[in-house]
Order: C-alpha cells, then sequence, then structure tokens
C-alpha cells in the first residue's frame, strides 16, 4: 500500500549498514529523486530526510489541520527547523521550546508565533499552556523523548495528540497516565516516510515555499569534526557533508 517506512526491513546506511564516509554509494534506481537544474545540492542534501520526517509526522500521522496549534519540542535540529515552516505553511499557529536565547530568536525568524527558551523558563509545559489562553496545544510533535515528555503532555488540550518521532534525551520516560486518559490524549509514533510523502515535500522545498537550514559545511576528510560540532548541540540546520567533486 506504499507505505514503506513501516518496512519490517528497513535498512539506513550508517545506522544498520556501513558506509554514510563512503565518496560512492549504490542505490536501486527508484530511490532517486532529480534535483531542478540550478537548485543548490548542499540545500537539497540539507532537506531530503528531515523535511520527509517532518511532514509526515505532522501532515499524516498527526493530521495536522489548519488553524490548530503545534508545539515543535526543540529548536535547532533538522527535523525540529523543518516541522516550524511545515506547520507554517499548513496554517497553523507554531509554538516552540528553544534550548537558549539565540536558538530562540532564530526559531523566530523561521516563522514560529511563540517561543519559550527552557533555560529561562524552566517550567515551561505551564508557559506554553498559559499563551494559548490555558486552552492548550493541539498537536506536539517531539523528537528529544524522555527529558521532555512529561512536560510536552501537559502543554496538550483534552482530545489532543502528541506524535513523537525520536529520543534524543533517552527512551524510557515517566509520563502521567492520568493526563493521558483524563485529557483523552492521543500517542503516536511516526518515523520517516512514504515516498509519496517525499517527492510531496521536496516539490514545496525545490517550489522555494520551504527553504532548508544549514548550520554548517565539512569537507568528507573532516567528517569527524563535523561529528563533534553536532555532539555539542550548538548547531541550527542540518550539518552536511560535501563530498569532492
Amino acid at each position: 500500500d506504499g507505505r514503506v517506512n513501516h518496512c519490517r526491513r528497513a535498512c539506513l546506511i550508517g545506522e544498520h549498514v556501513r558506509g554514510a564516509c563512503a565518496d560512492f554509494v549504490v542505490v536501486p534506481a527508484r530511490n532517486l529523486v532529480a534535483v531542478p537544474d540550478g537548485y543548490d545540492m548542499r540545500l537539497a542534501a540539507a532537506a531530503s530526510l528531515v523535511y520527509v520526517t517532518a511532514w509526515h509526522s505532522l501532515m499524516v500521522a498527526g493530521n495536522l489541520r489548519a488553524a490548530e496549534r503545534v508545539l515543535v519540542v526543540g529548536a535547532g535540529g533538522g527535523v525540529n527547523t523543518a516541522s516550524v515552516q511545515i506547520a507554517k505553511l499548513a496554517g497553523a499557529s507554531v509554538y516552540v521550546v528553544a534550548g537558549n536565547a539565540e536558538k530562540a530568536e532564530r526559531a523566530r525568524l523561521l516563522g514560529a508565533d511563540w517561543v519559550v527558551d527552557r533555560t529561562a523558563e524552566p517550567e515551561w509545559s505551564r508557559a506554553v499552556f498559559a499563551a494559548t489562553h490555558r486552552e492548550g496545544i493541539d498537536l506536539v510533535v517531539d523528537n528529544v523523548g524522555q527529558a521532555t515528555w512529561p512536560s510536552s503532555l501537559r502543554t496538550l488540550r483534552v482530545g489532543g495528540r502528541l506524535v513523537t518521532v525520536g529520543g534524543t534525551s533517552g527512551y524510557t520516560a515517566q509520563i502521567p497516565i492520568n493526563l493521558i486518559f483524563g485529557r483523552q490524549i492521543g500517542l503516536i509514533g511516526s518515523t520517516m516516510g512514504t515516498q509519496a510523502d517525499y517527492l510531496t515535500v521536496m516539490d514545496l522545498v525545490f517550489q522555494g515555499k520551504l527553504t532548508p537550514v544549514v548550520d554548517s559545511v565539512f569537507p568528507i576528510q573532516e567528517f569527524r569534526r563535523a561529528i563533534e560540532h553536532m555532539l555539542a548541540g550548538d548547531m541550527f540546520g542540518k550539518i552536511v557533508i560535501e563530498v569532492n567533486p
């Protein structure tokens, strides 16, 4: 039925098999999408995985509708910068939890309607709930996981949805179950997306309606330095590895 992201034998280069640092790779032709003439290949590379992941989590798994309130937990990651733009393009009101003041400001420039710096506001779930006039968020997209799930749940309205797309802080969270049944909250898992999702969102990227955010570009010879930069947690957007032509 086309739901390739449900494949039980899915294989990721660099996670399940080696090859993430390779100069060349062999893939099935059906996995390739032509980049329009003149489009920056660095932007295309930065968009590829994170935009289909964000699109599927918001528009398909989360069933986002115009005028809903969306909370993006985290500001600087590639999926999060994509989620802010996609939610805004869909007509949602976009709320963001940022890791510091600089990332908060960049999230605003990216289109977020309301942003909280969690370092200045540790009880950020209360701030989010207050910002919605105590009505709550319709849809939360959270890829942080363990550190944020309890707070993410507290921001939701009755009948709200939480879509989880990762667990960068850990995979074991203590959650207030009473909130889930009391507010009738829907918990949804989402990973990557389908070929149809990919073609849809990349068309929007190539049209200029969505703009990939590139934090930095490293030559492949400096792959280790790129990883160290990522682990430092100061990036905003995607790190691109450039292979010598």
